[in-house]
């Protein structure tokens, strides 16, 4: 950083740190996240601001050298960045199985670093991180709707005597390229009714949300009155 930074160095500062802001931020709109554009924009305008303060005060006098308490500028670019560990846990939810909110909280980690970058006058480095970053969010999250990701559900049946057999019932998961994670079998009092819960794990693209077709196979089968399929959703 120089040491006397001009009007127009600062200037040049401020609008590529809102292109960046403005660029990530789209990509979170996009995909309908709570830290948005205007959120995105303002953090990344306070690392900017807070390292552009920063330099502008690198040539303020303090404490003589023979001094044990010396000034460091440093510090507040620092306290942004241990700040935003706040807000970016703030995004990040659980809800049971469900965790939503971890690539925003890095987003937002990502802009205060891009803002510390064009804030200091390292455009060099503000751009190749920007571009990286924008490649992440952009490009990456179109080649991960054509990855086979790891899938479970839960499939809970309520059966009669006369339904099918529970090898048979194993042999059609299996058959469809199901693997079981677990069963259980319940039994009523006279033996009349089971009741199985299991979990089935297969690799299926992001995009296919349909419910397999062995479980409207599995509903039309003599015996069965009731049939649950939950599936468990992870979250990005």
């Amino acid at each position: 950083m120089p040491l006397h930074p001009e009007l127009t160095d600062i200037c040049w500062r401020i609008l590529l740190t809102v292109v960046a802001g403005l660029l990530v931020g789209m990509n979170r709109t996009e995909h309908g996240k709570a830290a948005g554009v205007r959120t995105v924009m303002l953090v990344c305008l306070a690392a900017s601001f807070a390292m552009i303060l920063a330099n502008v005060l690198m040539d303020t006098t303090g404490k003589p050298p023979t001094s044990f308490v010396q000034l460091d500028m440093m510090r507040l670019p620092l306290g942004v960045l241990t700040g935003m560990g706040f807000i970016g846990g703030g995004t990040i939810l659980r809800r049971g199985n469900l965790i939503v909110g971890v690539t925003t909280a890095a987003t937002l980690w990502y802009v205060t670093m891009l803002g510390f970058c064009f804030g200091a006058g390292q455009f060099l480095i503000g751009g190749i991180a920007l571009v990286l970053g924008l490649a992440i969010l952009w490009g990456v999250r179109r080649a991960e709707d054509h990855v086979k990701l790891e899938r479970r559900a839960t499939v809970m049946l309520t059966m009669q005597g006369d339904a099918p057999t529970e090898p048979e019932l194993r042999n059609m998961l299996l058959e469809g390229k199901y693997s079981i994670e677990s069963w259980s079998v319940a039994y009523s009092q006279v033996g009349v009714h089971r009741r199985i819960r299991c979990v089935v794990k297969w690799y299926g693209l992001p995009t296919e949300t349909a419910v397999p077709g062995f479980v409207e196979a599995l509903r039309r089968m003599p015996g069965v009155e009731k049939l649950r399929w939950v599936p468990a959703v992870a979250g990005r």
